[in-house]
């Protein structure tokens, strides 16, 4: 390996330092998919990297943006990113802690004068010094109400977001369209906010191995009759509304470990081996409704 000239700066000892590396493999390795969140995660945390380098040696070009939003549907894996970017943040020295917390609009808006702005207070409070994570942002701000408390606690995050962003990340969650309208009625929280990274919804074929991890992390597996139900339990399921990308297929797998529990009880008198333990058959994912003509069950 060839020496570095004197003045070359060391970024791999940077890079080994922060663990963030291993952060992003833990990314790859854990999300199926979603090539261009991960395209832009290592982006960004490329930036932090750098402007850290940089600092550590006298060159300076302000604070870098920090504050984020998160677009996508359901199920996209918005949060688990959002915790692993919490984990760069830390690593890199740009955050005191690496945890997320996680709100809605019910947990920093009142419901009666004079209750939004400790309510609020006390969730930023406890994010200080890591990321506030805001799911489903846009329901912060009902301009159809004009007695709605949101208004209040928007004004109380924008201060912060500004006058203290070396101790707190913000990242706005939600559906892509929604949160455009939300951006485009607050010139103000929309200045404040340098990335922007939208969430594709998964193809069938990424849904199918997201099932095949989480059945492996749960210690099941599928039967070979039970894989091709789940394909098509996964094609059914998509196409009906109030899909949630993996959280549906969570949820299927829920019900079908409960059907296969109660196949199991029903048979306890045979006695049951590990393997039927583990084992998920066809009949445990056909007998859904998705398959049925009964409304649009799961």
């Amino acid at each position: 390996m060839l020496a570095r000239p004197a003045s070359t700066l060391d970024i791999d000892a940077l890079y080994s330092e922060s663990r963030i590396g291993e952060m992003l493999e833990a990314l790859e390795r854990d999300l199926i998919g979603l090539a261009p969140v991960k395209r832009r995660v290592r982006e960004i945390a490329a930036l932090l990297l750098i402007e850290k380098l940089r600092r550590s040696v006298g060159l300076h070009a302000g604070p870098p943006p920090l504050h984020m939003s998160f677009t996508g549907n359901p199920g996209t894996g918005k949060t688990t990113v959002a915790m692993r970017m919490a984990s760069i943040l830390h690593g890199l020295g740009y955050v005191r802690k690496g945890q997320l917390v996680s709100v809605t609009r019910d947990d920093l808006v009142g419901q009666y004068i004079g209750h939004t702005a400790p309510k609020t207070k006390e969730v930023l409070k406890r994010a200080m010094g890591g990321v506030l994570f805001i799911d489903e942002a846009y329901y912060l701000y009902r301009p159809e109400n004009e007695r709605d408390y949101g208004q209040e606690a928007i004004e109380i995050l924008l201060q912060v977001m500004e006058n203290q962003r070396d101790d707190l990340v913000v990242i706005f969650a939600g559906y892509k369209d929604r949160m455009d309208r939300f951006f485009g009625s607050n010139p103000g929280m929309a200045s404040r906010v340098a990335h922007h990274i939208d969430f594709p919804d998964y193809a069938e074929d990424e849904l199918f191995a997201i099932a095949g991890l989480m059945l492996e992390r749960m210690q099941y597996r599928l039967s070979d009759d039970a894989a091709a139900a789940l394909h098509d339990y996964i094609a059914l399921r998509k196409s009906r509304p109030q899909f949630a990308n993996a959280r549906s297929i969570r949820n299927a797998l829920d019900r079908a470990r409960l059907r296969q529990a109660n196949r199991l009880f029903e048979a306890r008198e045979r006695g049951l081996s590990l393997e039927q333990l583990s084992l998920i058959e066809a009949g445990d994912i056909r007998a859904s409704r998705v398959f049925g003509t009964e409304g649009e069950g799961q």
